[in-house]
Parts: structure tokens; sequence; C-alpha cells
């Protein structure tokens, strides 16, 4: 519902609703959040918070893809919404998308810089994301994460995107090579598949900075605490 044609009442009892649902994550009843902040949603969508508390029931429920759902709507409604950006990081990182899960999390960090919560997880992720990858003996490098990006392969493809023309071959180049270092690392992680990645990186060591660049600075398109 649009919140300009709320009534004060309707207003009243979405935030009763939502006071439920927070009651009920107390006592660790996250289903019955779920449905309350749903109840409240249907009364007022254009609410960031029931958006973003019912990410967190969905997260405690295991659904983190639910939660990121829930978390981009919050972040559509209000931008400038940090625990959106910060419960974001948490599903991406339940979800093992630790490189976007840091993205996230310096989002949440730039707009709330002395969170502790924030920094925590931001370092966790960071970690994760240099140790669980398959790539990780490129520095750290989440290929696997950039390819599924469908910002990053658009801006692979695009004429308006950042890579010159002179550029895409050795990106396609790099993304034929890491097909086939995956296949070896499905299959075994051998000293040889180890070779493999340290030789891609002394044969591209420009693409592979552009690369890490990419991720360093990317924003998000569009996170353990008391629900507000």
């Amino acid at each position: 519902s649009s919140p300009n044609c709320l009534s004060d009442e309707q207003r009243a009892e979405a935030e009763q609703l939502k006071t439920e649902g927070n009651e009920q994550m107390k006592v660790e009843n996250y289903s019955a959040a779920v449905e309350f902040y749903s109840q409240a949603i249907a009364l007022n969508s254009q609410n960031a918070v029931y958006y973003c508390n019912r990410a967190a029931a969905l997260s405690k429920l295991g659904n983190y893809a639910g939660a990121v759902q829930d978390c981009e709507q919050a972040i559509n409604i209000d931008p400038k919404y940090s625990k959106a950006y910060g419960r974001m990081g948490l599903a991406l990182a339940s979800l093992n998308k630790h490189t976007e899960a840091v993205g996230y999390y310096k989002k949440a960090l730039e707009l709330d810089p002395d969170n502790d919560t924030y920094k925590s997880n931001l370092k966790i992720a960071e970690d994760k994301m240099d140790t669980s990858s398959p790539t990780a003996g490129m520095g750290g490098v989440d290929l696997a994460g950039l390819l599924s990006n469908p910002g990053f392969m658009n801006m692979v493809s695009s004429t308006n995107g950042r890579w010159q023309s002179s550029q895409r071959p050795l990106v396609w180049s790099l993304i034929t090579r890491w097909r086939v270092m995956s296949a070896l690392w499905r299959s075994c992680l051998s000293c040889r598949g180890q070779q493999f990645a340290q030789q891609m990186q002394q044969n591209n060591p420009e693409l592979i900075e552009q690369l890490r660049s990419q991720m360093r600075n990317r924003t998000p398109s569009a996170g353990n605490e008391d629900q507000p």
C-alpha cells in the first residue's frame, strides 16, 4: 500500500503487527514472526523496517535467499538504511557468497562507521573470501563470484562498459582458463591444480589486478541486534 494512502489507524495497526513480530523474535518463534511482519507489509509495503525485520526472521529459519530478497526491497525503499546492508551481508555469507557479502558490509560501515558488528563480520567475510574459493591461489580473486555476477558480465560484454575492446579477449581467455581450473579443482585439490592457479597469476598479473580492483571498488546494486 502507498504510505500516502494509509490512514492513521492502518499505520498504527502495521506498527502493532511489527511489534508482535519483534516479540516473537525474542522468544525464537521465527515462523510466527515472519507471519506478523508479512501482515505489517500487507498494510504498509513501503516501510523498509518491516522487510528488514522479516529478513532477520527468514535468516533464522535458514531461508537465506528469502532474506536476500527482503533486504533488497528494504534497500530499494531506503538506500541509507545501514541495517539492511548488514543483514544482506549476513544472508549472503550464509549462502557462501563472501565476496558479495564484503561489499554489503562495507556499505553498512559507510553508513554506520562505528558499528563493531559490521566490522567483525566484514573481517570474517574477507577471511573466508580468501580461503573458500578454488581460486584462492590467485590472491583471493573469486572468479566464480565474478562470473555469476550479472553486472560484471554485462560490463565485460557491453560496448559501453568499462572494459576496452582490446581487453575483452584477455577477459574471455581468463574465463576459459578459470573453467578448466575449476574442473581440475573439483576432481582433486592436487599440487598440480595449485600450480595451474599460480601460472594464471604469473601469466596475467595486470588483468588479475584489474579484477581485484573491480571487486574492491564495486558498490551494491541496489545484516544479531534488536529489532527496531
